[in-house]
């Protein structure tokens, strides 16, 4: 796992280089998209889903007053993980290759790319699609215990983290490891991966920040992914 300070500095890195104009502007369209899109599909869709919801409420009376409002929230809890993991998709499979390719250029020259661009946007696609699914499934079955103490805070959190981390650690090395050093690098950075995946996760807590949590996150694992992928070869004596 990454040294402490190494991996602060990293963090610290990834959020100078959002604010820069030409990978800012990758940042921004994602999330707008996102939200346009499914409040487009809200604006027909969410009456609709909170009578339904309504309907097959138990029959309490405490619900007579309280059914409507969790009504509601139930249908923004459903709504939540179709904007995040659109969101995810577009910085994942559209936005991100442009941000990495800005921040290789500059910070990394001497990481050579050894993969293919169209193999990584299609295996990008095929591992984001796998794992936005596992994400929105599991969210939606785990849906129930968000009515547990705790749960509105705990659960959020580790899907994202989970999903932010299986999809970006793949995204940023896709067009510069090969297999072999992607798996090893996912065994020895494990840790810092999952870590980095949850600082990201948090970051969509934080007011207005959230907007900017996923490509933040992004950018984040193209540091982490790309200095540990010049660490490995250096250890292995590669040069190109």
């Amino acid at each position: 796992m990454m040294e402490a300070g190494t991996f602060f500095k990293t963090v610290l890195r990834a959020g100078r280089d959002l604010v820069r104009p030409d990978i800012l502007f990758q940042a921004l369209w994602p999330p707008a998209a996102a939200f346009l899109l499914w409040s487009i599909v809200a604006w027909f869709a969410w009456q609709p889903m909170a009578g339904w919801v309504m309907a097959n409420l138990p029959d309490w009376q405490w619900l007579n007053w309280l059914g409507p409002w969790l009504a509601h929230v139930a249908v923004f809890f459903v709504f939540a993980p179709l904007v995040y993991f659109t969101t995810l998709l577009f910085v994942a499979v559209f936005a991100l290759p442009k941000m990495m390719a800005l921040i290789a250029a500059r910070d990394y020259p001497d990481v050579s790319r050894q993969g293919s661009a169209s193999a990584a946007f299609w295996g990008s696609l095929a591992n984001t699609v796998v794992a936005g699914l596992i994400f929105v499934v599991g969210w939606l079955i785990t849906l129930p215990l968000l009515l547990v103490p705790g749960g509105l805070l705990i659960l959020p959190l580790f899907w994202a983290a989970w999903l932010n981390q299986r999809a970006f650690r793949f995204d940023a090395l896709a067009e510069h490891a090969r297999v072999d050093e992607r798996d090893a690098i996912v065994r020895r950075e494990g840790g810092s991966l999952y870590l980095a995946g949850l600082i990201g996760a948090l970051v969509a807590y934080v007011p207005v920040l959230h907007l900017l949590a996923l490509p933040y996150t992004a950018v984040l694992f193209v540091h982490l992914c790309l200095g540990a992928l010049r660490a490995l070869r250096q250890e292995q004596g590669v040069t190109v």
